[in-house]
């Protein structure tokens, strides 16, 4: 082995840190431990039978060519539907404003690789989801967050930033924002605080890179229109993905913006991963175009809305005083504020030996604040697990306020 690795090691790699998650789910693998960690779509959800009668006749049908080296911007008829969906929530795009993705994490990597130089900032939320900032911070990235409120990132604050950013003639490459159910806090920003931000953003002249992996996963409420639809000016580049609402193994993501910037993500991603596996792309396109894919939509977002409403009822039963939750109109994901005196980590400790594990809050959050914090994910156990989950976790916060206590 080379003795001096570490001198030769690129600035990207040495900033390169293993994901936080992606290390706890190691230690949450003994099957006693009930893991609120992940966030993982229930197994139960992916349609098995059907995709291997679709893998079958891809096969068939097109084989060759399934089987063969595809094109960069993806398969032409899984862009045609994705499309045509995005056009009938009121999108006006065409198959030119979409590429196809390994994963909307790919995105995330490449807009980092097109627009950041090691040094730049860039906007997040306090907090905002963790694998944006690793992708962001990657490339040499320097996150400045923004506080939320119940309506997500604060428009006051970002434009008070900006000003003195502004002033510093130091202002950041783009503002990252998840604007539905948002990962980690499942806050949805309503229309107004969307038209805050993108007016900002105009004002300032800086691009927004909307999110929306969970965006139909909707149990209720109304569901908003999306940025890119508010803006329709090229300012917004919006990411989504079959991964929490089909199967995350397919690693199938899109990308969505300006014709301009579209032709920046083609050339970054020949040169990542030349294209994305023509394969599944066609099985995608099989099952969308049979309306496989609405029919099951249907039955993951019952699913998952039975499962919500079961982890709400537990907190409301077993929570000590003093500890609240966000309540998500849908998505994976919630959050869960202690008392501010209290560290999840401390709890953390405890909580494994109670056989129940979670995200630290504070990972999310760019500038080490929300020690206080957690993610809980009520979509991957069921719905026995959640509440046995829920009590253990009460149980485990308990321990930690008599601690406190007595200290």
């Amino acid at each position: 082995m080379i003795t001096n690795l570490e001198n030769i090691l690129s600035d990207s790699a040495k900033s390169m840190k293993r994901s936080v998650i992606r290390e706890l789910l190691k230690l949450t693998q003994k099957p006693e431990i009930i893991s609120f960690a992940g966030g993982l779509p229930a197994p139960n959800t992916f349609p098995i039978e059907e995709l291997k009668q679709i893998s079958n006749e891809v096969l068939e049908e097109d084989g060759s060519a399934a089987l063969q080296y595809g094109a960069t911007e993806g398969d032409p008829r899984l862009r045609e539907i994705l499309t045509e969906r995005y056009q009938k929530q009121g999108l006006n795009i065409s198959t030119e404003n979409l590429v196809i993705l390994t994963s909307s994490q790919q995105g995330l990597d490449l807009a980092g690789k097109i627009f950041l130089n090691r040094g730049d900032k860039f906007i997040c939320g306090l907090p905002s989801y963790l694998g944006g900032l690793g992708a962001f911070s990657s490339y040499g990235g320097i996150p400045i967050g923004i506080k939320f409120d119940k309506y997500g990132m604060r428009s006051d604050l970002l434009e008070e930033t900006l000003a003195r950013m502004l002033e510093d003639k130091n202002l950041p490459k783009f503002i990252y924002v998840i604007p539905d159910f948002q990962n980690p806090a499942g806050i949805t920003m309503p229309e107004f605080r969307r038209l805050e931000i993108i007016a900002i953003a105009k004002k300032y002249n800086i691009l927004l890179i909307e999110d929306s992996p969970y965006r139909e996963l909707r149990f209720e409420g109304e569901a908003q229109k999306m940025m890119y639809e508010l803006d329709n000016s090229g300012q917004v580049i919006a990411l989504g993905t079959f991964s929490k609402i089909f199967v995350p193994g397919f690693r199938l993501g899109w990308v969505i913006a300006h014709e301009a910037i579209i032709d920046k993500f083609v050339k970054a991603k020949q040169s990542t991963d030349l294209c994305t596996s023509p394969f599944v792309q066609k099985i995608a396109a099989k099952y969308l175009e049979k309306g496989l894919f609405d029919k099951n939509l249907k039955g993951i977002i019952k699913m998952y809305h039975h499962k919500r409403d079961v982890m709400l009822t537990s907190f409301e039963e077993f929570m000590p005083k003093g500890v609240s939750w966000t309540k998500p109109e849908g998505g994976l994901f919630l959050f869960l504020n202690l008392p501010e005196d209290l560290d999840a980590e401390d709890l953390f400790e405890i909580a494994i030996q109670k056989n129940v594990a979670f995200v630290l809050g504070s990972v999310f959050h760019c500038d080490g604040s929300g020690k206080n914090t957690m993610r809980i994910n009520f979509s991957f156990v069921d719905e026995e697990q959640n509440r046995i989950g829920v009590q253990r976790l009460a149980e485990s916060i308990k321990i930690l306020m008599n601690r406190k206590v007595n200290a």
